[in-house]
């Protein structure tokens, strides 16, 4: 009967730490808004192409390192700063950027016939191919796989107790990270309740961000699924570029 209650208990704490979560990413995501919009980006970036995401992904990135560090010290957690299993590691990063690239190519490729072309709000001049393609791959792998992986993968485990398998050597908490990765992307609020949503964008998200989450696991360190996550953005963004560039 103890144990049942314990398993109740830690069942329930799952169940509170993922809402926390979400909360916790939702606020980040507000704040990180407004410190963007407190300034002004006018004379290096006057379509706000690279800039504002850039101080928003930033502040989001200060704000959980900062409680990364204090939790860190507080539960003798381990969040995965090291490089860990560095062959291992090594190879997540080798065969998923060959198959990214190969699988770009071809949307690309796909998007070209058919005329369906990303559209941008902004020139694709010198300044701000750079300053975005700078963004991806500096910027958006640290400060997303920080705030989305390796804050709730280790949260959750550590509140749990252990890691739960699914299927496919995936875990219950690197689901759950995605799942939460994916809301992210979404514009929704509860009074009143509405969601906006690119339904392929969240599909799309959540895949890159349960492999992303598998890597970071698998390899025991965040370096790996940064690298992941920054070239696939690169990859994608810049092929863009490219095909319409040509």
């Amino acid at each position: 009967m103890e144990r049942k209650r314990a398993d109740q208990k830690k069942i329930l704490l799952y169940g509170f730490m993922i809402l926390l979560l979400l909360v916790f990413q939702e606020v980040l995501g507000k704040v990180g808004r407004i410190v963007a919009d407190l300034l002004h980006y006018e004379r290096f970036d006057p379509y706000k192409a690279f800039a504002w995401v850039s101080v928003h992904h930033i502040t989001e990135m200060l704000i959980a390192l900062a409680v990364i560090m204090m939790l860190s010290k507080l539960l003798k957690v381990d969040f995965g700063f090291g490089l860990g299993d560095r062959e291992k590691g090594t190879k997540y990063v080798v065969v998923y950027t060959a198959i990214f690239a190969g699988i770009t190519l071809v949307c690309h490729i796909l998007m070209l016939i058919y005329n369906l072309l990303p559209v941008y709000d902004f020139p694709l001049n010198k300044n701000n191919i750079l300053g975005t393609l700078g963004f991806q791959i500096l910027l958006s792998g640290p400060a997303e796989e920080i705030l989305y992986r390796a804050l709730p993968i280790t949260m959750l485990v550590h509140v749990l107790g252990k890691s739960v398998k699914v299927k496919w050597g995936i875990t219950l908490e690197t689901i759950i990270a995605s799942f939460l990765f994916a809301i992210a992307h979404m514009k929704w609020s509860l009074f009143p309740f509405t969601i906006e949503a690119n339904y392929f964008r969240l599909f799309y998200v959540f895949v890159l961000g349960t492999i992303q989450g598998k890597a970071y696991q698998d390899s025991r360190s965040l370096v790996y699924p940064m690298f992941m996550h920054s070239i696939s953005n690169v990859l994608m963004v810049g092929t863009g570029y490219l095909f319409l560039l040509l």
